[in-house]
């Protein structure tokens, strides 16, 4: 797959999950498992490392026990059950590896980069949250524009030190452009909801262009979801330490 394909996959998921905040909380519970599942598929392939299926149950399973938990907690415990998922999921990759054996190859990186994949599943009930969180979804909408801008510019075949800048930047100017046209939300914490934004989607560009070969589909869906999904956990925090 071409390394643009990667910012589509994005693209799509992020439509996906914002739509799901202004239908219902089941429509949310639907879109966050699926995109769970995407990200715990596809994250072992973009890795490389064995034990492909094993550790997509894993992380896929992880993800979506921490986004059926925050649609259904009681307020303002929105993701009080995510850390027990997280830490059952890094546990369940270390048992995998014990299971595996010694001397098998890629334990080492499997179990690093795997534990990674449970966190940044597990942070994207994040989207659920704030979509719960006082009823109000304008800085769903926020993050979301603000996404969808770093990952149009992160399509762009140009250099990473061109489009990294670039692309914090751009997100930067969509967060508070969005916060002033589509709700009431002050101009600071819309600023930096859409330039962490930015900085962590083209983090995870710079990874891609790094990675040596070619991306099969699992991979490239998996990749293009996980950033995209983790990013609401951030979203969901900025809203409530700066706003609430």
């Amino acid at each position: 797959m071409k390394s643009w394909s990667i910012g589509v996959f994005g693209l799509v998921a992020l439509a996906a999950i914002v739509a799901s905040t202004f239908v219902s909380r089941e429509a949310m519970v639907g879109v966050g498992i699926a995109a769970s599942a995407a990200v715990g598929i596809g994250w072992p392939h973009f890795l490389g490392v064995p034990a492909k299926k094993t550790l997509a149950a894993v992380i896929g399973l992880a993800g979506a026990g921490s986004a059926v938990t925050a649609a259904y907690l009681p307020a303002p415990g929105f993701l009080d059950g995510t850390p027990a998922f997280v830490a059952l999921g890094v546990m369940s990759v270390f048992i995998v590896q014990l299971v595996r054996g010694t001397g098998q190859a890629q334990r080492l990186e499997s179990t690093l980069g795997c534990s990674a994949g449970v966190l940044l599943n597990c942070l994207g009930a994040g989207w659920i949250a704030g979509a719960r969180f006082n009823g109000v979804k304008e800085m769903v909408l926020v993050a979301g524009l603000s996404a969808a801008v770093a990952l149009l510019v992160g399509i762009i075949r140009w250099p990473d030190r061109i489009v990294a800048p670039l692309g914090v930047v751009m997100a930067g100017l969509m967060g508070p452009l969005a916060g002033l046209v589509f709700s009431d939300i002050a101009v600071l914490p819309a600023a930096l909801v859409g330039v962490v934004v930015g900085s962590v989607l083209v983090c995870f560009r710079r990874m891609t262009t790094l990675r040596r070969g070619r991306l099969n589909i699992p991979a490239a869906v998996g990749m293009g979801v996980a950033p995209v999904w983790a990013v609401g956990a951030l979203a969901y925090f900025i809203d409530k330490l700066l706003i609430y």
